[in-house]
């Protein structure tokens, strides 16, 4: 097959093992800068240029569309499928999982595990805001942040009203959610490939940091998950409508709950902690699953 993987930088961990595990099951695969792509948009004939030439006709595109790129990257994802071509998640599951807060929303739709949540525009709903999830301690978490950036733990009521009054005087969209202490400062990475959690790592934050990223120095070891929590993963990735996602779960003293379900999760900390090749999964799953005008979005809304 021909196979292409939209990615900003093709020396990054996770696009060179795409590569090198597409190539290693025969395939060619082409590493196309996404914000380098350009759209024509003619009547039954859509294309994608690149360079001053048109792209060939690839058999799947596997995006890596980073989220400071989410709104090109998924027009570049949504002309591809405009050409027939299978894309490995969609744009427009993308695009849902993108946005924390309908994610959340569609997520709660479906009966998943969520920590309680709490979303406003006026400050005159704070107080209500915090009690109504629980109170103090409560994380506030950025709607546009990634990685742990703007992600914040408040441990009193009234710390969390600065907060969120700080937050809101800047004009930014934030998240009040209650605070799962049971967790330790760790969660859950579940790598879901289809239908299937393929690999599963938990990560550990540094010695008092509440955040688990890698990024931010946090540890990765191999786990065994329960029935609950592969189902909770494998429903998550269902509602967002991603084939290929890492889904964020907590262990709660109600169940495991989801933070956040990634549509370009990465693969050098999970292949690393589990020994897992992630990167031929996925490869066998396209194989599977390729085929023209094989388009059609699983999840809704």
């Amino acid at each position: 097959m021909k196979i292409a993987v939209l990615s900003r930088n093709e020396n990054l961990y996770s696009t060179r093992r795409l590569k090198e595990a597409g190539e290693a099951r025969g395939h060619e695969v082409d590493i196309i800068d996404t914000l380098h792509c350009y759209m024509d948009i003619t009547k039954s004939r859509p294309a994608v240029r690149y360079h001053g030439k048109e792209l060939p006709y690839y058999d799947a595109v596997i995006p890596r569309i980073g989220a400071s790129i989410t709104f090109y990257g998924t027009a570049v994802v949504r002309q591809f499928e405009m050409m027939g071509t299978f894309c490995v998640n969609e744009s427009v599951a993308i695009s849902r999982s993108r946005d924390k807060l309908r994610a959340l929303q569609l997520l709660s739709r479906k009966d998943v595990g969520l920590p309680r949540t709490g979303f406003a525009n006026k400050p005159d709903n704070i107080k209500d805001l915090i009690k109504n999830v629980g109170g103090a301690p409560v994380v506030i978490k950025l709607l546009e942040g990634t990685q742990g950036i703007g992600v914040v733990l408040a441990d009193t009521d009234k710390a969390a009203e600065s907060i969120i009054e700080a937050f809101m005087g800047l004009k930014a969209n934030i998240l009040v959610q209650e605070f799962i202490e049971e967790a330790s400062g760790a969660d859950i990475r579940c790598f879901v490939v289809g239908s299937k959690v393929v690999a599963a790592m938990k990560r550990q934050g540094a010695e008092g940091e509440f955040r688990s990223n890698l990024h931010r120095g946090g540890t990765a070891e191999l786990i065994r998950l329960t029935k609950e929590e592969r189902a909770t993963a494998v429903n998550a990735a269902k509602v967002m409508g991603l084939n290929i996602c890492g889904v964020d779960i907590l262990q709660s003293k109600n169940g495991p709950v989801v933070m956040e379900v990634n549509s370009s999760p990465g693969l050098e900390g999970i292949e690393v902690a589990t020994g897992k090749d992630i990167g031929d999964l996925i490869f066998e799953f396209i194989e599977a699953n390729a085929k023209p005008n094989n388009t059609k979005t699983k999840g809704k809304g």
